[in-house]
């Protein structure tokens, strides 16, 4: 799974999700993108399924980036635990996104390959995502 190597503070507060992604929103390194459309959380693991997904599909062919890092960590306390007792220990690591942020983008692959693999990889995640082409996003 993906998670920093080391973190200045083990535990963080929630925040809050507003406005659009205006960094990491256009395709930077590759043909074809997979964007995000909602603002939310997408965990270390959804990350991971969705990078399986994408190379089974293309099997060697292509390259892939991934775009997004999961560096907020996010704690729980245990099952049955009564209030109070402080916060919870972390249990797994999220990457923030914002409407319009790329996760993923590929190239080397045809636009019908690569836009089957980013569905396969858009099922795997808990947010609605959009295929992108450089032709859209290039302005």
């Amino acid at each position: 799974m993906l998670m920093p190597s080391k973190v200045k503070f083990r535990k963080q507060q929630r925040g809050r999700m507003h406005g659009k992604a205006w960094r990491g929103s256009l395709l930077s390194f590759g043909d074809f993108g997979l964007k995000v459309l909602e603002p939310g959380w997408i965990t270390d693991r959804q990350i991971e399924a969705s990078r399986v997904a994408i190379m089974r599909f293309v099997k060697r062919g292509g390259k892939l980036w991934i775009r997004i890092f999961p560096d907020k960590p996010v704690t729980k306390k245990p099952a049955e635990t009564r209030m109070g007792k402080g916060k919870g220990a972390p249990e797994f690591w999220v990457a923030v996104v914002k409407p319009g942020r790329i996760l993923f983008e590929i190239e080397g692959v045809t636009e019908a390959e690569a836009r089957e693999a980013f569905r396969l990889a858009g099922d795997k995640l808990a947010l609605p995502t959009r295929f992108v082409t450089r032709m859209e996003t290039s302005h």
